[in-house]
């Protein structure tokens, strides 16, 4: 198909509209992973303007300074906080979630949108396959950790940023760590997979507690995540560049799940473009969370029934 720029132009507002509402947030506070980069800082631009307690965790201190300066000077916000959280190091998550267990009276937003995206292949401190441990099993651990606090700060929310990548492959359960075969993509794919999955789990068992969660695609945004892609891919993203999402745009799904009145009803749902999407059917299968679901706590000696 020919696509005039016109064409291309209604394409784009389609899919990267923003999204408003005046809803605030005084009084709350909230949670964001990688919040001093991309759709992860923009988010908390966004909650930081509606009076949010932010607590930015980050891996990187230095460049979460420089974030949190910015936010706070754009927002007029001062409650704007940031401590150390390595997704890759189960340590790491562990001594962030005991400082903000002892230190906050509550978390009412905990946004997991931290990410890696189709890195060469390496292991977690801890083992695991990088994209599969950052992305799925460290912001499994870090919901666990922190879901008493969450549950008593209820009415709460918790928004887990997947992918549309989801559908790029299945779940590999006998394989999980990638260490029979390695395929960049499709291990992004399956620790996004592994995102949704755990979301419409996690809502079951959160039924009646007043804790709604939500998974979310944000479109395809242009970040520094595309670092890891070789050279043919980072053209094709150039060449498709009018078709992407700023990470102001990219941001507005994360921000439309954690603050939409009403939105409770819809918890354990998939969501694009700040409404409710198709995933896809593996993404769908109760019986594969379960398995799961069991086999993270295993592999990270949790008991989480």
């Amino acid at each position: 198909m020919f696509v005039t720029g016109r064409t291309m132009h209604s394409f784009r507002n389609f899919f990267c509209s923003r999204w408003s509402c005046d809803v605030r947030l005084d009084g709350q506070t909230v949670v964001i992973t990688g919040a001093n980069t991309g759709i992860g800082k923009e988010t908390a631009r966004d909650l930081a303007k509606r009076g949010a307690r932010i607590i930015m965790a980050c891996r990187d201190m230095e460049k979460a300074e420089v974030a949190r300066k910015d936010i706070q000077e754009d927002s007029k916000n001062e409650n704007i906080v940031v401590h150390k959280l390595d997704l890759s190091d189960t340590k790491s998550i562990r001594e962030f979630a005991e400082l903000i267990n002892n230190e906050e009276k509550r978390v009412n937003i905990l946004i997991n949108n931290a990410g890696i995206m189709m890195c060469p292949y390496s292991k977690t401190k801890d083992g695991f396959e990088m994209q599969f441990g950052v992305n799925h099993l460290g912001h499994f651990l870090l919901t666990y950790l922190l879901l008493d606090l969450i549950k008593r700060s209820a009415p709460a929310r918790i928004v887990n940023v997947s992918s549309v990548a989801h559908t790029w492959a299945g779940m590999r359960l006998d394989d999980i760590n990638s260490e029979k075969s390695y395929d960049q993509v499709k291990a992004y794919g399956q620790s996004k997979l592994a995102n949704i999955l755990c979301t419409r789990s996690l809502a079951n068992r959160l039924r009646g507690t007043g804790v709604s969660v939500f998974s979310l695609h944000p479109g395809v945004v242009r970040s520094e995540l595309w670092r890891h892609l070789n050279t043919p891919v980072q053209v094709a993203v150039k060449v498709f560049r009018p078709f992407t999402k700023t990470s102001v745009e990219g941001a507005q799904t994360s921000i439309y799940c954690a603050v939409e009145p009403g939105l409770e009803k819809e918890s354990g749902g998939y969501f694009s473009d700040c409404a409710p999407a198709s995933c896809s059917r593996a993404a769908s299968d109760d019986d594969l969370a379960q398995k799961l679901w069991a086999l993270s706590c295993k592999m990270l000696a949790i008991t989480w029934e």
